[in-house]
């Protein structure tokens, strides 16, 4: 049974008080409203452009509990199909990922091209002497958009165009797509995709990654031997760089979006890294050369996490990847992680990453297992009588004043979560059927005071 007051699911949510209501990550009609007033309105995170490099290459991902095909047509041109056969509703395709020049739905063998179009239908001119098949293709989402590789999608025709989604949240996904010297794009999908199912609501992974680094405690262990990339013998950390004097900040922006970056000072230079790996070390080194001859005084600014509203995250330096968190109930989340890597780096670089990553996340990384520990058990802990009728404190750094330095949006400087307080108002905008412009104008009421 549903918590939701007579004022909207917007009564669940409480940003000026920082009050979340814990219905909203086990409540089975909420789970279900989501993917009708989130899921079918915002932009989503499917694929990667060199996950299909050639004509016919076709990956099947996910947009909110739904199966999609993101596939290249024989003219190269992406597309992204509902994975639904328009007869019965069969997959058309039960595969991961290939090439192919159609996909026949396994029912009844009703077969469509890889742009879509219906080719042929069995028994077309006895059964079905009338149908006219241009009217019975696959079911194609009405906006799509290649964004420095990565393929994004949304099923609202309306929907603000992607850029325009963003916002100024831009520039923190640029630091993850972009190459490690300042060009622009040019990564690429390593190992393939991760993928794993873990018994949490899935805004709570996404939360963790608006820019909870008060959970740190949960990693000491962790911290306390060394998985960076470099892994040298005493030499302990995550992640291995000496970022003490970074300038750490947080910030929320319209929409729902919220990121963890950092300014480096600007009179330090190149941090080592790859102590142990002198050929990469040099690589990076390079890189670092080139980013700040490239971009100049905005080199400074480094990503670390951001969640992108609704369900995608990234890490946005080692590791670097994307994260999507596939809702497939209330209380179970399936996890996909897009591994990045710049393209043409040299292949030594690209093998010592691929394990590092291996090392830090997913369901044997060592971070990672930390992390949903905490996500399952915060679970588990709303889904009892007594404790739903207690809400979570979402209070810290209430009434700390925004910074104005050079980084845009609702910006702290010391740990806070209004990254979350602004995710969950806006969450609630999207539950109660607010349109575009009340859903972006959120942020900009919060500005200057400190929520």
């Amino acid at each position: 049974m549903s918590a939701m007051g007579d004022s909207g699911y917007r009564s669940l949510v409480d940003p000026e008080g920082g009050i979340v209501d814990r219905s909203i990550f086990v409540d089975d009609q909420i789970f279900n409203d989501e993917q009708e007033a989130v899921f079918t309105r915002a932009w989503l995170f499917v694929a990667h452009e060199t996950q299909i490099p050639n004509p016919g290459d076709f990956f099947v991902s996910r947009m909110g509990t739904e199966s999609v095909i993101v596939s290249r047509d024989r003219e190269s041109k992406i597309h992204v199909f509902l994975n639904s056969c328009r007869h019965r509703g069969m997959k058309v395709c039960r595969y991961d990922e290939g090439n192919t020049t159609s996909f026949t739905c396994p029912y009844h063998a009703w077969q469509y091209g890889s742009d879509g179009r219906l080719l042929g239908v069995p028994q077309n001119l006895t059964l079905y002497p009338d149908l006219d098949k241009s009217q019975w293709p696959l079911v194609e989402v009405p906006q799509m958009e290649n964004y420095k590789g990565s393929i994004w999608a949304t099923w609202d025709a309306d929907a603000p165009p992607f850029l325009d989604y963003l916002g100024d949240a831009k520039l923190h996904l640029d630091l993850t797509l972009d190459g490690r010297d300042g060009s622009e794009g040019g990564s690429e999908i390593i190992a393939g995709v991760h993928k794993w199912i873990i018994p949490c609501n899935w805004k709570f992974p996404a939360e963790n990654f608006l820019g909870d680094t008060y959970h740190n405690i949960s990693h000491e262990s962790v911290d306390l031997i060394g998985i960076g990339p470099s892994a040298a013998a005493g030499q302990k950390g995550r992640r291995d760089a000496d970022i003490a004097e970074y300038q750490h900040v947080w910030a929320a922006f319209e929409g729902g979006h919220g990121v963890h970056s950092a300014l480096r000072p600007a009179e330090l230079g190149y941090q080592p890294t790859f102590r142990d790996h002198p050929a990469v070390e040099e690589y990076y080194r390079k890189c670092f050369e080139s980013r700040e001859k490239r971009l100049g005084d905005a080199a400074r600014l480094v990503p670390f996490v951001g969640t992108l509203f609704p369900n995608t995250s990234y890490h946005g330096g080692q590791p670097r990847a994307l994260c999507v968190w596939h809702p497939h109930g209330p209380t179970s989340t399936e996890v996909w992680r897009f591994f990045l890597v710049d393209a043409d780096a040299p292949d030594e670089v690209k093998e010592l990453l691929r394990k590092y990553y291996m090392r830090y996340s997913g369901p044997a990384g060592m971070t990672e297992q930390d992390d949903m520990e905490n996500w399952n058990y915060a679970t588990a802990g709303s889904m009892g009588p007594v404790a739903r009728r207690h809400p979570f404190n979402y209070q810290q750094s209430m009434h700390a004043s925004s910074w104005e330095g050079p980084v845009a949006g609702q910006v702290s400087t010391q740990i806070s979560e209004q990254n979350p307080r602004r995710y969950y108002e806006a969450w609630a905008a999207y539950m109660d059927g607010q349109s575009w412009d009340q859903i972006y104008s959120l942020g900009q009421q919060a500005r200057g005071n400190g929520r």
